[in-house]
C-alpha cells in the first residue's frame, strides 16, 4: 500500500521501520530537517508538509500525542480533505471517541478507523502491539493486512469510535491495578516488610498480575508509576472527559485510579 504517516516519533518510528519491511511505500511528514533525515533513515520517503504524505495515499496513519493535536490535524487542517476518495484514515492517538466519529461524519469520501495502541515502542518493533479497533467491517477487513505489518492481534471491537472505548476503559483497568498495588504495598511496609521483597513475594501469590509483574520488575510503585505517569495520567484525563461527556463516572474505581495516576 501507498501510506502517509504523520507522527513518526517514539511510537511512530518503528511502525514506519515495520512497514517498510513488510514492502509497503511510506511518505512520512517531518516538519524539520533532522527530522527528515530520521525519516529517511527508517526507510520512507520524508516530506515536508502534511499534504504530500497524505494526497494519493491508499491509507493515512496518524499517531500523535494527544486527542487535541488530531483534532487539530484532522478537523481544524487540511489532512482529511487532501485524501482520496476511498483511502482510509487510522487513528492510533488515544483519545475520544467522539473525535473519530466526528472526522467520519465530517468526510464522508474516507473510511475513519479508530486503532488505538495497547503496548510500548518494543512491542511495535517485535510485531506484537494490541490494537483496538473501530471501523466498519469492510475498512477494518481491508486495513488488517496493514497493521499486521506490526500489530497482533488487530482486534475489532464495532464501529467508529468503538476503539477508543474499548482502550479507554483497558486504561481505566490498568490505573486501578497500580492503585491497588500501590495501596497493597503502603500496607505491607506500614507493617514493616520491605517493598522489594513483598513485591516479589507477591508475584508467587493468587494477587499475581500482568501489572503487579511489570512493577515488581521495577522495583516499586513509586518508581513505575513515575515512569509510566505521563501516559498513564493523559489517558486517564481523556477517561474522565469522556465519561462525564457520556453522562456517566467512574464509581468505586475512582480512588484506586486515583492512587494509580495521581493528577
Amino acid at each position: 500500500m501507498d501510506v502517509g504517516f504523520v507522527g513518526a516519533g517514539r511510537m511512530g518510528a518503528p511502525m514506519i521501520s515495520r512497514l517498510v519491511a513488510a514492502g509497503h511505500s511510506v511518505r512520512a511528514v517531518g516538519r524539520t530537517d533532522e527530522k527528515r533525515a530520521a525519516a529517511a533513515q527508517l526507510g520512507a520517503t520524508p516530506v515536508s508538509e502534511i499534504a504530500e504524505a497524505v494526497t494519493g495515499a491508499d491509507a493515512v496513519i496518524v499517531c500523535v500525542f494527544t486527542d487535541d493535536q488530531v483534532r487539530e490535524l484532522c478537523l481544524d487542517g487540511p489532512l482529511v480533505e487532501a485524501m482520496a476518495p476511498g483511502a482510509a484514515l487510522v487513528l492510533h492517538t488515544t483519545g475520544s471517541p467522539r473525535t473519530a466519529q466526528a472526522i467520519a461524519a465530517r468526510f464522508g469520501h474516507v473510511d475513519v478507523v479508530d486503532a488505538p495502541v495497547s503496548g510500548g515502542p518494543h512491542d511495535i518493533a517485535a510485531g506484537s502491539v494490541t490494537l483496538f479497533v473501530g471501523g466498519s467491517d469492510d475498512a477494518v477487513a481491508r486495513l488488517t493486512p496493514l497493521l499486521g505489518a506490526y500489530a497482533d492481534p488487530v482486534l475489532h471491537a464495532g464501529e467508529t469510535g468503538a476503539g477508543q472505548l474499548v482502550k479507554l476503559v483497558n486504561n481505566t483497568l490498568f490505573a486501578a491495578q497500580i492503585g491497588l498495588v500501590a495501596e497493597g504495598t503502603r500496607l505491607g511496609t506500614r507493617f514493616g516488610i520491605s517493598e522489594g521483597p513483598l513485591l516479589n513475594a507477591l508475584t508467587h501469590g493468587s494477587a499475581q498480575s500482568r501489572v503487579l509483574s511489570m512493577i515488581a520488575s521495577a522495583g516499586s510503585a513509586d518508581a513505575f508509576i513515575a515512569a509510566v505517569g505521563e501516559f498513564i495520567g493523559k489517558d486517564v484525563a481523556v477517561v474522565r472527559k469522556t465519561v462525564a461527556e457520556l453522562g456517566g463516572d467512574l464509581g468505586p474505581l475512582d480512588a484506586v485510579v486515583r492512587a494509580g495516576a495521581p493528577s
